[in-house]
């Protein structure tokens, strides 16, 4: 949330429409949203923008005090929601100081999640399966302890870090995913990577996200000569959705030989544009780039995940009393390819969603059930960490190479091989060693991995974010589906 630079899709303006979104939405996703699940969303939206705006967010506003609405690409009107360029980062700070001040929540930092206490670890087998609480790791303590719970919520966001280049934060490596696969829950489309078209090209920056937005308020895509390039691929050019952008400057890339293209606001106004994008324009002049007069040097970068853990409109898995929202989550809002600005806008109305449920039911339900506490006997401190920093760079050369933008049978296959020669190290290494989170993470890295090489192997077509040169197009008779997986 903190990383999330564009904004809110919502409909405010009176040009716009809840059918408008949806429609827009529908088309992004190519085939595969949940329809009733985006209406749901769509009109659910508007109302949580007044209520984080009455929980302090201070949203970015036009003259007269209305709302100032961005359009971004893939948008048929103006309806993103921002806090400038800083959106998420705004939101987080108004919801965490409410969230410190309440009296019933506790917050356990430096705290990180290991696995979820299910039969399993009572030695039962059974596929009505519960979830009592999870097992995590005090990191500060470096001790494991287990925490009972009457309901789990997974909330742990993204999965960039599967691949070297994205504009995720460090912590983004599938955590939640990757337990709610060990435990038995359904995940659903992981094979639909989003690669963000223009994240800052610099060596000491791979992780900075130049929003969509700056192509929504004019800025325009260039190779290094200065020619456009978009008007090849798309006629809404620089304003096509996302998975066409990155697709077309990977393209341009390995035909010119180049290791980025450019994205050029010279021509607006550069008060204007330091208006709009403060942070952006600082960040970049400490790369020594000023965006008011050079173009900004942009590579596409891994983004956002639009599959996750399966959950129905209340945010429900398909294990008892284990929930899942935001990124972590697959509501089915985003099918193939998530529009714009429907990320956040996905994660207030679902968590909402969730949370209501979730006070309903909480009354009814007790915790009769215990489980033995973490048994590391036999397991040593790590000697070395060369295996693990080793086996993460590996892992994310693997990901880059063979389950980037463009795809292949070929790659796919010798991705497996290799992801599957990690993956039987490092659980090896996890078994004897105590554990850590650097071992953690690595852990679910890799098996975040595997699952999306499993579900692009099954996925025998193009479609949305998924691009393979053996199945170049759409295949709706064999393919207009969610790709699911289970381990059990």
């Amino acid at each position: 949330t903190n990383w999330a630079q564009g904004g809110i899709a919502a409909t405010i303006d009176s040009s716009d429409s809840a059918d408008l979104h949806l429609s827009d939405t529908l088309i992004a996703g190519a085939g595969l949203c949940d329809r009733e699940m985006v209406k749901l969303m769509v009109t659910e939206g508007p109302g949580h923008i007044s209520r984080l705006m009455e929980l302090g967010v201070n949203f970015t506003t036009s003259e007269g005090d209305s709302l100032h609405l961005g359009k971004e690409g893939g948008h048929s009107r103006n309806r993103i929601v921002h806090a400038k360029d800083l959106t998420g980062r705004e939101v987080e700070t108004a919801l965490l100081e409410k969230v410190e001040n309440h009296p019933n929540i506790t917050l356990l930092e430096h705290h990180f999640a290991i696995e979820l206490l299910t039969e399993h670890h009572l030695g039962i087998k059974t596929n009505d399966i519960t979830c009592y609480g999870a097992y995590v790791l005090d990191s500060l303590q470096r001790q494991p302890k287990k925490i009972l719970a009457r309901i789990t919520m997974l909330a742990s966001g993204g999965l960039g870090h599967v691949y070297p280049y994205t504009t995720n934060p460090d912590i983004a490596t599938g955590d939640g995913v990757a337990m709610g696969y060990r435990a038995g829950a359904e995940i659903a489309n992981m094979e639909f990577i989003q690669f963000h078209p223009t994240s800052l090209y610099h060596p000491k920056a791979k992780s900075f996200l130049i929003s969509e937005a700056v192509r929504g308020f004019g800025g325009v895509l260039r190779l290094k000569n200065g020619k456009e390039f978009m008007h090849k691929y798309d006629s809404r050019e620089n304003l096509a959705p996302r998975d066409i952008v990155a697709r077309a400057i990977d393209s341009e890339i390995k035909k010119s030989g180049e290791e980025c293209v450019f994205l050029d606001v010279t021509h607006i106004d550069p008060d204007k544009t330091i208006e709009h994008f403060p942070n952006i324009h600082e960040t970049c002049l400490g790369f020594g780039i000023d965006m008011t007069r050079e173009m900004i040097p942009v590579v596409p970068a891994a983004h956002y995940s639009c599959g996750g853990i399966r959950v129905d409109s209340r945010g429900r898995t398909t294990l008892n009393r284990l929930y899942a929202c935001g990124e972590t989550s697959c509501t089915g809002v985003h099918g193939a390819n998530r529009l714009a600005s429907n990320s956040l806008l996905e994660a207030l109305v679902f968590a909402w969603r969730s949370c209501m449920e979730i006070r309903d039911r909480l009354p009814s339900l007790s915790n009769s059930v215990d489980f033995p506490d973490w048994d590391d006997t036999g397991t040593v401190s790590p000697e070395e960490w060369i295996l693990v920093s080793h086996n993460k760079r590996e892992a994310q050369q693997v990901m880059n190479d063979y389950v980037g933008i463009v795809r292949s049978d070929l790659r796919l296959q010798r991705a497996k091989r290799r992801m599957d020669f990690l993956k039987e190290e490092t659980e090896a290494y996890y078994k004897k060693t105590k554990i850590t989170t650097q071992v953690l993470e690595l852990r679910n890295l890799i098996k975040v991995s595997s699952i999306i090489i499993e579900s692009a192997i099954k996925r025998r077509e193009s479609r949305g974010l998924h691009f393979t040169t053996d199945y170049p197009e759409p295949d709706d008779k064999h393919f207009l589906q969610d790709t699911v997986l289970r381990s059990f």
